[in-house]
């Protein structure tokens, strides 16, 4: 008998779960298919995550009619590591062939999970291709040199979906229609999964096609964010609220008591404003997701991570197509120090062609993080 596993945190369930599911089962001929949601996954800490019981409950509405949903890791509690799973499992069905179905991004860091060979002891890995996901040929690659085998490659390439954007998405109360089942929407619109009111309430303040961009924005720092070792909840709300003052006037109520520093260019007024607004109208204390807020637009010397990110995501998010766009969002996934120093050379380029004044704080930045990459530079040497 061929039995499929297919596990993961599936925080939400997704469109593309589905779909890979379906396809590994008809091209493996499988006889029984498995989900199994973990309780805490390893690899995915500093999520917004739903509770284990609602994700267990979003695999049995998503997944019913094609699979067993099995709560062996839920029951079990704690991190779920794999190799345990498969022990079970191979236990359970000692005779059977069991393939272990993942999507491109876990197979690309298979080689790192705790004790791989065990697993592969227990079971064959199966996986495809999703769109803007990890190189899969590359994978495999690493995959036959650490292992000395091939995983079983699905003839699949699934759309560009991520759970990530589905929590971002419903933190913010923008449209999840087109990523999960209508099924899995209406539960978690009911049960108010992931949801954050004062990000949604913030979004009525913009025009469509700017709350269009703050939802790309999100997008790329909550699928960044583990890089650079933010909590994607803080991504989120910073990236939800940056531009949030962009259209209110200084006489607005929301701004009352708000007192700008002296000297701030236009274009630059309503990053001030709005880390004024995240504190005073929407509840945000922690300052370094004010402060992300705050230098958006003209960044600063001694910038944090998060910081950062915002910076970057505002500048490089998937809507913006000015000229040299691709080769900074190249250099932000190669390295983000790199790119920041980059982006900021290209923003005072363009202040200075077009005649416009330069913020001190934006060549502050440019000085500090050039500076910074050349002594490291150096020490490397």
């Amino acid at each position: 008998m061929n039995i499929i596993l297919f596990g993961g945190a599936f925080n939400p369930v997704h469109n593309e779960h589905v779909a890979m599911l379906r396809a590994a089962a008809g091209a493996i001929g499988a006889d029984k298919t498995i989900v199994m949601p973990t309780a805490v996954s390893p690899h995915k800490t500093g999520q917004m995550t739903a509770s284990p019981a609602a994700r267990l409950e979003m695999c049995r509405i998503a997944f019913g009619d094609m699979a067993e949903v099995s709560d062996f890791e839920v029951d079990k509690g704690g991190a779920s590591y794999s190799y345990i799973t498969c022990d079970y499992l191979k236990h359970r069905y000692p005779d059977d062939d069991i393939y272990f179905l993942m999507g491109a991004d876990m197979f690309a860091c298979f080689p790192d999970w705790v004790y791989p060979e065990r697993i592969l002891k227990n079971v064959k890995v199966a996986t495809c291709a999703r769109e803007g996901s990890a190189d899969l040929q590359e994978a495999q690659e690493r995959f036959k040199r650490s292992f000395g085998e091939e995983a079983l490659c699905i003839a699949h390439t699934g759309a560009k979906v991520s759970s990530t954007r589905v929590r971002t998405a419903a933190a913010m109360g923008a449209d999840i229609s087109a990523y999960v089942p209508a099924a899995i929407e209406k539960y978690i619109k009911k049960s108010g999964l992931y949801f954050m009111p004062e990000l949604a309430r913030a979004q009525k303040l913009l025009t469509e096609k700017r709350a269009g961009h703050t939802l790309r924005v999100a997008f790329m720092a909550a699928e960044n964010c583990r890089r650079l070792k933010v909590p994607e909840k803080k991504a989120v709300i910073a990236a939800a609220l940056h531009d949030a003052a962009k259209y209110l006037k200084p006489s607005d109520r929301r701004l009352k008591g708000f007192v700008p520093p002296e000297g701030v260019p236009e274009n630059v007024m309503h990053q001030y404003a709005g880390a004024y607004l995240a504190e005073h109208e929407f509840g945000v204390e922690d300052e370094d997701v004010l402060n992300a807020i705050r230098y958006h637009t003209s960044g600063r010397a001694g910038m944090s991570p998060l910081e950062k990110l915002i910076f970057l995501a505002d500048m490089l998010e998937e809507g913006r197509d000015y000229d040299g766009v691709e080769r900074l969002r190249a250099l932000f996934d190669e390295d983000v120090d790199l790119c920041l120093e980059e982006a900021l050379k290209e923003q005072l380029d363009y202040l200075k062609r077009s005649g416009k004044d330069i913020y001190p704080l934006t060549a502050e930045a440019y000085e500090f993080i050039a500076g910074e990459r050349a002594s490291r530079s150096h020490d490397d040497e």
